[in-house]
């Protein structure tokens, strides 16, 4: 998570997906509800599996692939 201005960002790097809000509690709340609605609609496409896979999730149990770095990079 991170803020901008008043926003605050949540972001799942594994999905590459962010949603945002006023508050963290709320940004956090309004990334569940994206994540699910993106899984819902690639099960319904029936890409799912390949997007998972993409991602580098584990197919045997679904694991995401393992967070090596955070980081922040100022420009000079």
């Amino acid at each position: 998570m991170f803020k901008e201005g008043n926003t605050y960002i949540a972001y799942t790097p594994q999905l590459d997906l962010s949603s945002c809000g006023d508050t963290p509690q709320e940004a956090r709340r309004m990334l569940q509800e994206a994540v699910e609605l993106f899984l819902e609609e690639a099960e319904r496409m029936g890409t799912l599996e390949d997007i998972l896979q993409e991602c580098g999730y584990d197919r045997d149990k679904w694991i995401p692939p393992a967070l090596v770095e955070i980081a922040t990079v100022e420009s000079s």
